[in-house]
Parts: structure tokens; sequence; C-alpha cells
């Protein structure tokens, strides 16, 4: 066993775990008041849900051997049958077996987390539990031996992914496109205002967010070699670009640097040099991240003039940002990789695994919508999804800004003075309408 390169992918399976509850807080922030406990539990169950089916048979099928036609892995390892402390990637070197399930395992959890955010506000919890159940089981799992296992059809094609521009980003972004014209609209969508509640908590998720990434990337690698080290320089190169490409066509567009647009820019970056970063210079991750940060933010504007309600942009970001960074690998790679015939290939991996995640999406979507229903009932997505589904809500205002009668008399009014509307128990002025 190779004890440097063992611990260095362990310290990245932890680094990609962090990053499903930064994406928590990230989506968390972006949504209103009173469904912000869900938004954060239906990222945060994917922990529970998908180690559980990883164990079951999900390694098997991503990384068992191949059945033959380069679609799916066997059940040979059914609860890691076959399997040791002791058992090694490499054969005579390498890092044990566990560590690599593990590391792959951290990937599997965030892949159907990241769709949660288009499909905010308006869902069932039960069903969503469900669909993500059905979908890493039928769309992540497969997807994954196509591009990472050695006998996998676009491993063999040699399509270049090194850290997850198809298997997630675009297989999540695509997936969440599909599902989100299953369930439709919310109430009030381009009616409404529907802004983030907490911006400090999306500063935060993309934070948290940032810092797992460089093991999502660097830790692809499986060892602590030159190629980590590449992959973590662009990362943060790439990352930081975007943040600037995003704020400037921001300014250019809509007059003004946001605080949301700037997580946004970042999370772009992130997105685009997953699959292309190990094979580019820090020129080429330079010009990844500017594309990405400028082309993701005129993305996003996409959903109000198509029509569809991706609540978070998890499309414009996830799909779009996973796209560039895939087919920029066939024009930016070094060391004699680019070229046309790159290019061909990485649009192949591109396009199939579109295809492939949006069709069946739609059609898990649609089993879960005419067996239990997918979408909340109108009056708990206009009371609040959180108070539905959980009991609970985000922030116990109560008593927030009021006297209590025995702390403090009431001011006594002059007399022929006309009488005021005073606050409520939250604080708030009443008879005024207040955004949730």
């Amino acid at each position: 066993m190779n004890g440097a390169d063992t611990a260095f992918v362990l310290i990245s399976a932890a680094l990609v775990m962090l990053m499903t509850p930064g994406l928590a807080f990230f989506y968390g922030g972006m949504v209103r008041v009173k469904s912000a406990l869900n938004m954060l539990m239906m990222s945060f169950v994917s922990l529970g849900i998908v180690t559980v089916l990883w164990v079951l048979y999900g390694y098997s099928l991503a990384f068992g051997d191949d059945v033959g036609v380069g679609l799916l892995g066997d059940l040979g390892h059914i609860g890691f049958k076959g399997i040791s402390p002791e058992t090694l990637t490499g054969g005579k070197e390498g890092i044990p077996v566990f560590a690599f399930a593990l590391f792959q395992l951290m990937f599997a959890v965030i892949t159907p987390a990241l769709m949660s955010g288009a499909l905010a506000d308006r869902v069932k919890f039960s069903a969503w539990a469900l669909f993500i159940t059905l979908w890493v089981s039928v769309v992540y799992f497969p997807v994954a031996h196509w591009v990472w296992q050695a006998d996998g059809w676009l491993f063999k094609l040699k399509v270049i992914d090194f850290a997850g521009g198809t298997a997630v980003h675009i297989n999540a972004g695509i997936g969440a496109l599909a599902a989100v014209l299953v369930v439709g609209k919310r109430i009030g969508f381009k009616k409404d205002p529907m802004r983030p509640h907490s911006l400090p908590l999306v500063v935060l998720g993309t934070g948290l967010l940032w810092f797992g990434w460089f093991g999502f990337n660097a830790g692809s690698a499986l060892a602590a070699n030159g190629t980590a080290a590449n992959m973590a320089m662009n990362t943060q190169v790439a990352t930081g670009a975007a943040m600037l490409g995003w704020l400037a066509y921001e300014r250019i567009r809509h007059g003004a640097f946001t605080t949301l647009g700037a997580a946004s820019g970042a999370v772009a970056g992130l997105v685009a040099i997953t699959p292309s970063g190990a094979a580019v210079n820090a020129f080429g991750a330079l010009l990844i991240g500017v594309v990405a940060g400028a082309v993701c933010s005129w993305a996003v504007s996409l959903k109000f003039r198509l029509g569809f309600d991706d609540s978070l942009d998890v499309v414009g970001v996830h799909l779009v940002g996973g796209v560039i960074g895939t087919l920029l690998v066939g024009l930016l790679a070094t060391d004699g990789v680019g070229g046309a015939t790159q290019l061909g290939r990485q649009a192949v991996g591109a396009f199939s695994v579109m295809a492939y995640s949006f069709t069946v999406s739609w059609l898990l979507a649609k089993l879960v919508d005419k067996t239990i229903g997918f979408r909340a009932t109108e009056d708990d997505e206009v009371g609040g999804i959180d108070q539905a589904f959980h009991a609970e809500t985000a922030y116990d205002l109560t008593g927030v800004g009021a006297v209590t009668r025995s702390a403090a008399p009431a001011p006594q009014r002059p007399a022929g003075t006309p009488e005021q509307a005073g606050p409520d128990e939250a604080g708030t002025p009443q008879n005024k309408k207040v955004d949730a």
C-alpha cells in the first residue's frame, strides 16, 4: 500500500463529503425563508440514501466487472463482496479499494443533491427521496461506469472527464431540467418576488464548496503527484476567473456587481474546470473560467424566456458549465491531446450523457408523479413546505422585537392623535405586505 497516496485520497474524500453540506447552505440561502429547511434537507438526505445504496449495489454497478458491452458493472461486489481492507487498486502497489470506493461514494452523494435546487419550494420530501433513490440507481451508477471504469464505453472512446463534467454536472443538470418539466412551475413564477432570504448563507456555502472542490478535483488523481498539483492550481485559477467573468457580464447587462453573482460565478468556474483541469495549463484554466462565468451568467436568464422554472439555476450553471468544460478540452488540452478528433470525442461524451439522462430522468419523474405524486399541494407550497413536511422552521422569530406587557407598559397615546398600527409578534409592521 502506498501510504502517502492513501492518506491523500482519504482526506480528499472527506473534503468532497463537506461539499454536500456546503451545497445545502448555498441552495438554502437562495430560497425564501419558508422553504429554507426543506432545501437543506433535500441535499443532506442524499448522504443517507446514496450511502446505503452504494454499499448494497451502487459500487458494484459503477465499478464492478463490465457485463460485456461497456454500459454497466456486474453485481459481483454487492455489499463489497470479495473486497477486503488489504485489497489494493493497483495490484502490487496502490491504494486500498475501500479508499477509492469511499472517494467515489462522495461523488455519488453530491450528484443528485445538485438537482435539488431546480425543484426548490414545491416538491414533496418523500417524493424527492424516492426520486433520487431511483435516479442514482438507473442514471448515475451506469453513467459513472461509462466514464470512469476501464471497460466503460466512453472511457474506451478516450473521452476526457477527469473529475465529473459529464458524469456529475451534465448528468445532474439535464436530469434536473427533465424533472422540472414534469413537476412544473412554482406558484407565482415570474410574478411574485422570490429573492434569496440569506445571502450570507449563500457565500458560506460557496466557500465550503470551493474548499471541498480541491478534494473533488485534485483527489481524482488518486495520488499525491504532479497531476493533482496541476489540477488544484487550475481549480483555483478557473474559479477566480469565472467569478470575474460573471461579475463583468452582470455589470454590463444589469448595472451591478451582486453578491449572488459572485457566488454563482465561482460555482460555474468550479463546474467548468472539473472535466478539463488536468489536461490544460494555467492559461487554459483562465480562459475556461472567464468563458464559463460569462456564458453561465447569460444562460440563467433563459428560463424566463423559455418558460421553465429552474428555481436555483442548476441548468444554467451545472449543465451549461459542464458542457463548456467538457468541450473546451478538445480545444485547449496540452501535450498533443487537443484537436478536432478529441473535440469530437468530447461532444459524443457530453451529448450521449445528456440524451440518456434526460430521457430516463423524465420517465422516473413521471413514475413518481403518477404513483405517489411529486408536487406539493397548493396550500403546502403557499404556506411553506418547511412546516408541511418537517414540522419546523429555519428561524424562530417568535417575540423578536416585541415588548412584553410585564416588561414595560404600553405608551399612552396623546389625545387627538390617530391610532397607528403597531408591530406584530415578529416585530414586523402590520398592514404591510412582507415577502416570505
